[in-house]
């Protein structure tokens, strides 16, 4: 089979499927790259605080690039718009938020919800909502935040036999609803977790989004059927050599056996006769 296989046309036919095996592999190859490119993660600044003016404006949905990044605003709390919001979870405890109605100053202006800080305790929670009521009727002064900027939430209905004014999500759509006089006015469609929480409160657990990637299996699946394709030619060449030698030992195993069988029959044509 060796002498066959070192025959001019099969080296020419071994150097044919060794070239689509080649071409098949950079496919494959191709196809591995395309599918690690669309798994790649685009790193994000999110801990780089930027100002708010920056990331967003108001009556515009949230970009997915400003999803977590750390946000600096200054504005005036209104005071009477201050609300709690329920069931939200600390490191693993359910407690309130204080969610305040901040009007920016240094940015467009316009609403934006602030969630100043985290109790276990609703009647802590009420007292600190109090106070943050006082300070804003008592000189509006204003105030700077600094923390992470997230996406509005959806507003949640509450449960039948639950308060029917009870909130558990920071729904803008909802807040404009309870915010005072607040008809037709600008709005930012999100809001921010502040970094440091006001008197009685507890920081905010917000931690920086998580960056996943997944494979595009697709392209996997796709780079595998090239190595398949790839091995499958050479396949295809080892299998043609192999029948040819094949064809050729039974062709001469037949051409011994005409032979064999013309020689027999010619020895026999005569017999010698004798006196």
């Amino acid at each position: 089979m060796l002498r066959m296989m070192l025959r001019p046309r099969w080296v020419l036919a071994l150097l044919a499927a060794l070239g689509v095996a080649a071409a098949f592999a950079i496919l494959a190859q191709w196809q591995v790259g395309r599918a690690v490119e669309e798994a790649t993660v685009v790193e994000r600044p999110t801990e780089r605080v930027r100002p708010l003016a920056d990331i967003a404006q108001p009556d515009r949905p949230t970009d997915q690039s400003a999803t977590g990044q750390r946000v600096s605003v200054r504005g005036t709390v209104v005071p009477g718009d201050t609300v709690l919001v329920q069931g939200r979870l600390n490191d693993g405890v359910a407690g309130w938020w204080v969610v305040a109605h901040l009007e920016v100053t240094d940015a467009a202006p316009g609403g934006l919800p602030v969630a100043l800080g985290w109790s276990a305790d609703e009647q802590s929670a009420r007292e600190a909502l109090d106070a943050v009521d006082a300070d804003a009727r008592g000189g509006g002064a204003e105030v700077e935040v600094v923390g992470r900027f997230l996406p509005s939430e959806a507003p949640v209905v509450p449960a039948e036999d639950g308060d029917p004014n009870a909130m558990t999500t920071v729904g803008v759509a909802h807040l404009i609803n309870v915010w005072a006089d607040y008809d037709d006015r600008p709005v930012y469609f999100g809001y921010v977790t502040a970094a440091e929480p006001v008197a009685g409160l507890e920081a905010i657990s917000s931690p920086p989004p998580e960056q996943e990637a997944q494979l595009n299996w697709l392209n996997v699946f796709y780079a595998i059927e090239w190595v398949v394709f790839a091995g499958f030619a050479v396949f295809l060449w080892y299998r043609l050599v192999k029948d040819a030698v094949q064809r050729e030992r039974e062709e001469a195993e037949l051409a011994a056996t005409e032979a064999g069988a013309a020689g027999a029959s010619g020895g026999s044509g005569g017999e010698p006769t004798g006196r």
